[in-house]
């Protein structure tokens, strides 16, 4: 049997079967009539999310949602952790322009540690550590993206990702002495990299809770379907819908990480000075973070509804099919130009703008000689304007109803911004990342329009992802997005290394933020859903035909004629053998 996917769609086929001469009465029942019959054989097989009684999001669920996010805030493992890190890894070097070599006296020159046999700069084993975080996330993801989409695997995988964060946050608090790097290194990867894959399988689940919501259900199941709107118009309602569910999240997000830095002051303000200030902050992070999953986060698992995806293909298990259907989406680029286009430009915009970050921390880690008191003030800042502007955002793209990618390059001017402001620091010291004051204005900007920036470049993605793929396409944008930091890292950590200057990686960072922000403007994103739809009919009509032992064609002849029967079984998971009856046609087997 031909796998290979075809240029037509479902409603293509149903169009070539329909007799020339019939009126348009006939059109409208045979179209509507062959429809059925396909749609009953996809749910036979399973062979999508609709084949299973798809329960409409209530409010106690969507909320739950949010606030899950709400403790999935990142604090600990995205800010005090990476610090305590650095932090540890200062004290253990030294600075190579001074001899004889004494240990912990860095200041903000130079900084370099032993490394195999000869030494690295500090700068340079984060961004290391970084990379390896990426690495093991783009493997994970490729793995397990689609094997989320399958049944209520994706469920039981995001619990599992937060335990395995919990436990490692905790374990940071261990680290109390220069020679325990190697430790807080490895606890930071497995940390962050649990992080990461939260925040990825945890996105996923957002497409669909929009689907199922009461105004979009009722707009695609009675207003489309009896021609009120056009699919135009409910395009525009679920997009609307995508971009609310996406923003409130976000913005829920930042509220935690608001409170979360409020309640540590508490432990930074009375214990300044104090050497294991720093360890106390973070065990009161981690306990808050502890809370917020548990106490906030529980009410997900409780109230998410039953939304299974299909069944597994035949012949595929849990821990082979992520590799096959990438390798699948891969050789069907033509049929995703959109798509693929966004995920490869979005690739390196992340990677741009992730290791811009990871490069003014460490410069900024430095500046406020590791104060984490310092560091909860600036992102108390950012916190704060995340919160304003994610809101801010949403309203003034709802009251104007202005489309999601028009929102999203606003936001990419400030993404360029903040490489081409670091990069000033090469020429001047009045500006770029030199001063506390511009860690103040970086925090401040990137709360602004970088909170937003996160909640538009997932609406972007779902808008151009196809129906029932979601884990596996934002497996895919989870290694564009929080793994893709695979190449800024490496070459802005060997540029530190050759130059001991942590300015000079700011040109090659601000260049590849530009060169993606260019593309992603190019992407057409009423053309991106089109082809999505397509995609998808197409993937049905063949796992019918593979499942049910037929060709495309035989499927093709027996939705129109209607002959297509289940031979025996009576139900989706005892069906044994499809065939296509007719005197004149034979059985097919």
């Amino acid at each position: 049997m031909d796998n290979t996917i075809g240029v037509s769609t479902s409603n293509d086929i149903i169009s070539k079967q329909i007799p020339v001469g019939s009126t348009e009465t006939d059109d409208d029942v045979q179209t509507k009539q062959m429809k059925e019959n396909l749609q009953k054989y996809e749910q036979l097989f399973g062979a999508d999310e609709d084949a299973f009684e798809q329960p409409t999001t209530t409010r106690k669920e969507l909320w739950s949602y949010y606030l899950y996010y709400n403790g999935d805030n990142g604090v600990g493992p995205n800010s005090y952790a990476p610090a305590l890190f650095q932090y540890v890894l200062t004290k253990a070097g030294w600075d190579p322009d001074i001899r004889p070599i004494q240990k912990g006296n860095c200041g903000n020159a130079g900084c370099v540690i032993a490394w195999g046999s000869g030494t690295r700069s500090v700068a340079s084993v984060v961004l290391i550590a970084n990379g390896i975080c990426f690495a093991v996330m783009t493997v994970m993801f490729v793995g397990l993206g689609s094997a989320a989409d399958y049944g209520s695997f994706g469920r039981w995988l995001l619990l599992v990702l937060t335990a395995i964060c919990w436990v490692f946050q905790y374990a940071m608090m261990s680290i109390r002495n220069a020679e325990q790097w190697p430790t807080a290194m490895v606890f930071f990867i497995i940390s962050y990299i649990a992080y990461g894959a939260t925040l990825v399988f945890y996105a996923a689940i957002f497409p669909r809770l929009a689907r199922y919501m009461p105004h979009v259900r009722k707009a695609r199941d009675e207003d489309l379907k009896e021609g009120k709107i056009t699919q135009a118009e409910y395009d525009n309602i679920e997009s609307l819908e995508r971009n609310h569910v996406s923003s409130i999240s976000t913005a829920h997000s930042n509220i935690g990480y608001l409170l979360t830095l409020v309640i540590n002051l508490s432990v930074l303000l009375p214990l300044q000075g104090n050497p294991f200030g720093n360890n106390l902050a973070l065990c009161l992070t981690n306990s808050c973070n502890t809370i917020d999953w548990v106490v906030l986060g529980i009410w997900w698992f409780i109230f998410q509804q039953p939304r299974p995806g299909p069944k597994m293909p035949k012949g595929s298990n849990y821990a082979t099919i992520g590799w096959k259907q990438v390798w699948l989406a891969s050789k069907e680029i033509r049929h995703l130009p959109q798509t693929f286009i966004y995920l490869v430009a979005f690739f390196f915009l992340a990677d741009g703008l992730n290791t811009t970050g990871s490069l003014i921390g460490v410069i900024q880690n430095n500046i406020v000689s590791f104060s984490f008191l310092e560091i909860t003030y600036l992102g108390l800042s950012q916190a704060a304007t995340s919160t304003a502007s994610t809101f801010g955002f949403w309203y003034i793209q709802r009251y104007f109803n202005i489309k999601t990618k028009h929102m999203f390059m606003v936001t990419n001017f400030f993404s360029v911004f903040l490489a081409f402001y670091g990069m000033l620091g090469l020429w001047t010291t009045k500006v770029g990342y030199h001063h506390v004051r511009d860690f103040w204005i970086y925090n401040i900007i990137f709360g602004l329009f970088q909170a937003p920036y996160y909640a538009y470049a997932q609406t972007m993605m779902s808008e151009v992802t196809p129906r029932g793929y979601e884990n596996m396409f934002f497996g895919l944008f989870g290694i564009t997005n929080r793994a893709s930091s695979i190449i800024g890292p490496n070459v802005v950590q060997a540029i530190i290394n050759n130059t001991n200057n942590n300015w000079m990686g700011f040109p090659f960072l601000f260049a590849l933020c530009t060169a993606a922000s260019i593309v992603i403007w190019f992407v057409d994103v009423e053309k991106g859903r089109e082809n999505c739809r397509k995609y998808v009919e197409e993937r049905k009509l063949l796992r019918v035909a593979k499942e049910s032992g037929l060709t495309t064609d035989q499927v093709v002849e027996g939705v129109a004629t209607g002959e297509l029967v289940a031979e025996s079984g009576d139900s989706i998971n005892s069906v044994s053998h499809v065939g296509v009856e007719g005197s004149a046609k034979g059985h097919f087997d």
